[in-house]
Order: structure tokens, then sequence, then C-alpha cells
């Protein structure tokens, strides 16, 4: 017998609803069931006043979709406002630069007591305290490296390879002492010292600030030419953690050079009381050196030179040092004059010139 609703004969074979293959493969499960947004009265509930036979489910998604939407932004919200919190007050944050300062110079010529013994540059050597210094950048030896609270090893190894570039660059080189460059020492320092460096190049002034010779030793290539290209050099560096931002290095390194008249050829030359010396002479420079560097230094591949202290001679003491040294060569002797006068009067910058005496002990001996 035909079910209700169903033709007498039943369905007919090929319409739709003939067989039930075609939906075998829909199952409804209870995943399905509960997804479903229509949803039919029961018997109980058709059988009141509605007037439709189904409902809408109240929809998940547009409940729940808004709130997981604004509980995602306020994540990001909050992750973005401690992410800037933490960048502000980090105790790793990188320090802010401090300003970088002048450079303060002083350079002591020391007058030697007697005439300035002369020889061959071998000779001067041998009878001088520099016979046991190494050549070079030889004789500018690193302490051992260690780690500070804040700069690693490494860190510490770039400061003082950078200070004994240095050293090298502006007291050793050649082109610096006789030939009047400067770039080997120029590319050393910090950009902000630049314009310093460059008006005591191009403009030199005995003021404590605008040395040439405060930042490098050189000659007057018309006067003075290197009798040998040997340098002798003895001397120490040490370092020291100047705050969490910055390193500080001090050198003490005192260089012999051996030097004659330009253009003498080494041979003999003339002494004022018409004697003849040998054509070499030894002239000695202390430089004590304090360097500092920050982070951008050490990475840069640069220094800060704050301070500078350089003894030299023999000279005479009223020699005029700031721009290039002027040593005294075989057979002179110091003039009788004093430094230049100091006037206490002078408004600016009080400072007076300064001249020392040239042990007998630190020149060959005559």
């Amino acid at each position: 017998m035909a079910g209700r609703g169903d033709p007498p004969e039943g369905t007919p074979e090929g319409l739709p609803g003939g067989n039930d293959d075609e939906y075998r493969s829909v199952v409804f499960d209870e995943s399905f069931v509960r997804a479903a947004r229509l949803q039919e009265f029961s018997a109980r509930e058709r059988m009141g006043d509605h007037a439709t036979a189904v409902r809408s489910r109240p929809g998940r998604g547009l409940r729940s979709g808004p709130r997981h939407f604004l509980v995602l932004v306020l994540l990001i919200a909050m992750a973005f406002g401690a992410a800037l919190y933490t960048g502000v007050r980090h105790p790793y944050r990188p320090p802010e630069g401090r300003p970088v300062q002048a450079l303060r110079s002083t350079v002591v010529p020391l007058a030697p007591e007697g005439t300035v013994a002369g020889g061959d540059p071998a000779g001067l050597f041998a009878r001088s305290p520099a016979a046991d210094f190494r050549t070079g950048a030889a004789g500018i030896t690193l302490p051992a490296v260690r780690h500070t609270r804040n700069f690693s090893d490494d860190q510490v190894m770039t400061a003082l390879t950078i200070a004994k570039d240095y050293l090298v660059g502006s007291s050793v080189d050649p082109a610096v002492l006789g030939q009047g460059a400067v770039r080997p020492v120029r590319v050393l320092l910090d950009p902000d010292q630049l314009d310093q460096f460059d008006r005591s190049m191009n403009e030199p002034e005995d003021d404590g600030r605008h040395a040439a010779t405060g930042w490098l030793v050189r000659f007057d290539p018309d006067r003075v030419a290197m009798a040998a290209p040997e340098v002798r050099v003895r001397g120490s560096l040490a370092f020291a953690e100047a705050g969490p931002d910055a390193l500080e290095v001090t050198t003490d390194h005192t260089f012999a050079y051996t030097v004659r008249p330009a253009g003498a050829g080494g041979g003999a030359t003339a002494a004022p009381d018409g004697r003849t010396a040998d054509g070499a002479s030894l002239f000695t420079v202390r430089r004590q050196l304090h360097f500092r560097f920050d982070r951008g230094d050490l990475r840069a591949h640069r220094a800060e030179l704050l301070f500078s202290y350089t003894q030299a001679g023999p000279m005479s003491c009223s020699a005029d040092a700031a721009a290039v040294m002027q040593p005294l060569l075989a057979g002179r002797r110091a003039t009788g004059r004093g430094p230049a006068g100091t006037d206490p009067y002078e408004s600016g910058r009080a400072a007076a010139a300064v001249c020392g005496t040239l042990s007998s002990g630190g020149q060959p001996p005559r």
C-alpha cells in the first residue's frame, strides 16, 4: 500500500525521488543538525497559532564573530602598547649619545743644557735611553684584555686597537712626520671633532685647543728631514670603563727620532760657532693621550681625543711649536730667551707658555 502523499502506484522510476540512491551519500549527523539555520517546530508547537512551520535558530557566528574580532583588536592594542613601553623603559636600551668634547692640549718644549750631540742614526740610538726601544708599531704593545661591566672583550680590544692605530698614524707614519699628510690621523677621529682638527691644521695656534702638534707629531719639511725612517718607541696603554656607555683609553709613550737639516743629505753641518757636527741628532717626544669611545666610535673605528700632553726636545723655550716641532739640530744650542711672555691683563683664555729643561740623561753623550 502506498504511503500517505505518494501516488497509488508509487513514485515512477526515473523521476526525482524515485529511489533513495542519490541521497545515500548525504549524512545528516549531529553537527550538521546543530549548524542548521532553520529549525522545524515540533508537532506540539505546530498545533499552536504559529503561522510558519519553521523558525530561525540564533546565529552563533553573528553573535560570536564581532565579539571575537573586538577581543582580537584589544589584544593587538595591548601588545603594541606593551612593546612601546618596553622600548622606552628597557634597561638595555642604547643610551643617548653624549656630546663630544673639544680636545685640550699642551705642548712643552724641553731645552738642552748644552750643545746638541750629533752622530749617525744607529750610533745615536745606541748611546741613548732609546737603545732598547722597539721600532715603530712594534713598540706600541697592548695590555691584557678583559671585559668590563658593560663592554665585552672584543669591544675593549677594538678600543685599544683604535688607540694604537692613532698613535702609529700620528707619531710614526713618515707621511705625517715629514710630508704634511693629515689623513691618516683625520680618518680616526670622531666626526664632531673634525672642525677643530681642520682648524688646528690650517690655522694652528698655541691656545690649548688648536695646536697641530697636540694632535700629531710633524716637522717643517723645509727645515728638518728624517735622518733615518726608523722610529724607536716605548710606552703603555690602559683602559677603564667611564660609565655604561663609554670606554676610556690612556696612553703614555716616548718616541725617539733621528733628524737632520733638510737638504743636508746626512752629511756634516756647520754649527753657529763654526765647528762642524755630524748631520743627525736625536729628537725625543713624550706623548700622553686620553681617548674616549662610545659604541658608535667602536663600530666606526674612530676615537674621541680628549686630552693631549706633549713634551718634546731638544727645542728652545722660545720656539713656537703650535704648527710643527722645531728641533735643535746637531751642534746647536738653545737660545737664552725664555718662553713667550704672558700678559695677566689680557682677557680671554688664561694661559702661559711653559718650558722645561731636557735632562742630560735624555740625550746621547757628546
